[in-house]
């Protein structure tokens, strides 16, 4: 449909006029959704061997560790080798991960030693993926049509996140290996779109790799106030309100919902997102961005506190709902901050940076919230980080006037 017909459409679609991004897109699409199916089946395969919760937690630590061991130098590959090869190399490396899986499901397991050891694996092929993917976004489509890219790409890992888990289960109650052979098929897919895309343009880093080079990304952060701000306002807002780990006790104690209920509490989040995620592709913030990203921040936390005092679960699902909307604006501010003022010859080294202070927020985050909660209660655990969240966005409004003054998303770079 020409533009002039239909402009709303047209600029809400802009992104996907560039075909790489929709590979891009897909591959994205098709990774994320492909994990959350093998974060399910490992999950359930864990537990039915060992019966030790303990084991669950080890499941997500042992995937978030490598990014946090290898942050300086999945950042620094990114940079300086292409990134649609790192991207496309690391998807099948987990689709080799996911095939060794089923392998170990074949032949039966005797422990979870072996799928512990496949999952570290994982989680180095998801620590080369993450900056890589991240950067390359802005090497698919001009300046002008990121801020779309960014929202569409959001709305992909929201949907995966949804759907994923559904589809996991689902085909895992069919067999493990169904569920694993999916994924391998869906990340093999992923990798061979990814790996059609033409090769696009990238500043390199040139340097050879120094102590210098390899801390790029954290010195850049440091001396850039305005993605110093972004950056650390969403680790510390998440790790103060963070309640995800603490919605078994509102679905069994608070709620007496159930397992089903559950599903609802812990699905909630992501339809919000979903649901701001479309709705900003074809309304893009175009000004005082700084200050829209501090006021959801501050009404993300406010937010939590109603979820955490509520006792009705109408109220207690559309909180959440909410939750997941206000963090979607305040995510996607974030991004399009980072990627469009980072410069690009160290945009990898500053995503690496940035996926582990997110992936250290949240898992810090469920920590400070169960702890808490052992210590002083749910409720009062979740009010108190809920209280928290709207101090620390209030405090960073004085710390970092640049962030606050930011009106356009498009960068100086």
């Amino acid at each position: 449909m020409p533009a002039a017909a239909d402009p709303d459409a047209y600029q809400r679609y802009a992104a996907f006029r560039h075909g790489a991004f929709l590979r891009f897109w897909a591959a994205r699409f098709l990774t994320t959704f492909a994990t959350q199916i093998v974060s399910v089946a490992v999950g359930w395969q864990i537990y039915d061997l060992t019966r030790d919760p303990f084991d669950l937690g080890l499941v997500g630590i042992i995937q978030f560790a490598p990014a946090l061991l290898l942050v300086l130098i999945t950042g620094v590959v990114a940079d300086k080798f292409g990134r649609r090869l790192i991207m496309g190399l690391a998807a099948m490396l987990e689709a080799l991960c996911a095939l060794a899986l089923l392998f170990l499901t074949w032949h039966g397991l005797a422990g979870p030693l072996p799928v512990f050891a496949v999952l570290v694996v994982f989680g180095t092929a998801r620590a080369f993926f993450g900056p890589a993917s991240a950067s390359l976004v802005a090497n698919l489509v001009p300046s002008e049509d990121f801020a779309n890219a960014v929202a569409w790409n959001s709305s992909a890992w929201q949907t995966a996140t949804i759907v994923g888990p559904v589809a996991g289960g689902l085909l895992y109650g069919l067999s493990s290996e169904a569920a694993y052979g999916t994924a391998v098929l869906l990340m093999l897919v992923a990798s061979l779109l990814v790996l059609s895309i033409p090769k696009p343009a990238q500043t390199s880093a040139a340097q050879k790799a120094t102590l210098e080079t390899l801390f790029a990304g954290f010195r850049y952060i440091w001396g850039e106030k305005v993605v110093l701000g972004a950056i650390s306002l969403d680790l510390f807002a998440v790790l103060l309100s963070g309640a995800t780990a603490l919605l078994p006790v509102y679905a069994r104690d608070i709620l007496d919902l159930g397992p089903w209920g559950l599903g609802l509490l812990r699905s909630a989040p992501g339809v919000g997102a979903l649901t701001v995620a479309v709705w900003l592709a074809g309304h893009p913030i175009r000004d005082h961005a700084g200050a829209i990203m501090l006021f959801f921040v501050a009404l993300f936390g406010a937010v939590t506190v109603v979820f955490g005092l509520s006792t009705v679960t109408w109220l207690s699902i559309a909180a959440l709902a909410l939750l997941g909307a206000t963090d979607m604006i305040s995510v996607y501010v974030r991004e399009t901050l980072i990627q469009l003022w980072t410069p690009d010859e160290v945009r990898g080294r500053v995503n690496a940076v940035n996926g582990v202070f997110v992936g250290a927020s949240n898992e810090l985050g469920e920590f400070r919230a169960g702890t808490m909660a052992a210590f002083i209660g749910t409720v009062p655990a979740v009010v108190v980080g809920g209280v928290g969240a709207v101090a620390v966005a209030g405090l960073w409004a004085v710390i970092f006037p640049e962030l606050r003054k930011v009106r356009h998303l498009g960068g100086r770079h």
